[in-house]
């Protein structure tokens, strides 16, 4: 009897392929296609191309409506973590409740032994590893997601290069079209920027003082949602000859803090809410504290569910609300989100 395995399915060149690959592998495939935001035409798009994408394979697609979990799940604590003058990461969120909750939750309800995505990612069943493609590679976004599931979840594109893929697409009959689909954009529900979007549900436009680390006032700025740590324009500070960076958020007084780069070097970071891989307590590893960084040297002791990290180098623009994620290597033993920096 062949071993079954669900696949996300989302309409993209990735997922497509993914199915594929394990349909060519002799798996027993279904798919899903998760509706979990309510952008506006959206869903009709996406889901037409992934039921396109069903009926070349051959696998039956469901439809999981998820709007309600996805909303209070990642899209509330998306618009509450700006409203604290926080950084937000709901990829990171998603993952963790829908992608990798709800999807592995419905495979258990088909029988699915395995769940299986087009994320950029390896996995040996004990650990999340880097993918081979670095420019593609997603671990730091699936640092959050339950240890336990490991290993169920199968990555076919871990290993292979995304240029490799679109390629491959575009020399299957009936599959061309995907291979010339636009890239889905880092955060699928924001269309344009973020401070539009939260315009719709908190006041954003609201002026307030610009201070410097004595808590002078020298500018103005144009309402504090518009900034994060270490962003450096969009904000006036009077007589100012060179650049001046967000060091600090102050929502409940609408004030932004700035100051020179310098200003904005951090060595000593803490987490919360870990996600860890293994049991270590105190050890000594590499940390990436956003997406698209270089990983950095630092130290780590974990107290009470609280990561205390030293790190090496100043690292600059290290927000609160964001993830950091430790790697030994292209290995990831786990990470937390940042509360103090």
């Amino acid at each position: 009897m062949k071993e079954k395995v669900l696949v996300g399915m989302s309409g993209g060149v990735d997922s497509t392929i993914t199915t594929l690959l394990l349909k060519e592998d002799g798996y027993e495939v279904e798919g899903v296609y998760m509706k979990l935001h309510s952008k506006p035409g959206y869903h009709e798009v996406h889901l037409a191309r992934a039921q396109k994408a069903a009926d070349f394979v051959g696998v039956k697609l469901h439809v999981l409506d998820l709007q309600d979990v996805f909303d209070e799940k990642v899209f509330q604590p998306f618009i509450n973590t700006y409203a604290e003058g926080k950084t937000p990461n709901p990829c990171a969120l998603c993952n963790r409740n829908l992608k990798f909750g709800e999807m592995i939750r419905f495979a258990n309800r088909i029988g699915a032994q395995y769940l299986a995505t087009g994320h950029y990612i390896k996995t040996d069943a004990q650990y999340l590893y880097a993918a081979d493609d670095e420019s593609k590679d997603q671990s730091y976004f699936l640092f959050y997601i339950n240890k336990e599931i490991l290993p169920r979840l199968k990555f076919p594109l871990g290993e292979k290069k995304k240029s490799d893929i679109k390629r491959l697409a575009a020399s299957i009959k009936g599959l061309e079209s995907f291979s010339s689909q636009a890239e889905s954009s880092e955060i699928c529900f924001v269309e344009t920027t973020y401070t539009d979007l939260l315009k719709e549900y908190v006041e954003v436009d609201k002026a307030g003082d610009v201070l410097d680390k004595e808590g002078n006032v020298i500018g103005k700025h144009k309402g504090y949602m518009h900034y994060t740590i270490g962003k450096r324009r969009g904000f006036t500070v009077n007589g100012a000859h060179e650049p001046h960076f967000v060091t600090k958020i102050i929502p409940d007084k609408n004030q932004i803090v700035v100051g020179k780069r310098e200003e904005l070097a951090c060595k000593e970071v803490v987490l919360d809410n870990l996600n860890m891989f293994n049991d270590e307590t105190e050890f000594h590893t590499t940390v990436k504290l956003r997406y698209r960084t270089k990983a950095v040297q630092c130290h780590v002791k974990i107290e009470n569910n609280k990561a205390y990290l030293t790190l090496e180098e100043g690292v600059f623009g290290v927000a609160v609300g964001q993830a950091a994620v430790f790697y030994d290597e292209d290995k990831l033993i786990g990470g937390g989100w940042i509360i103090k920096a």
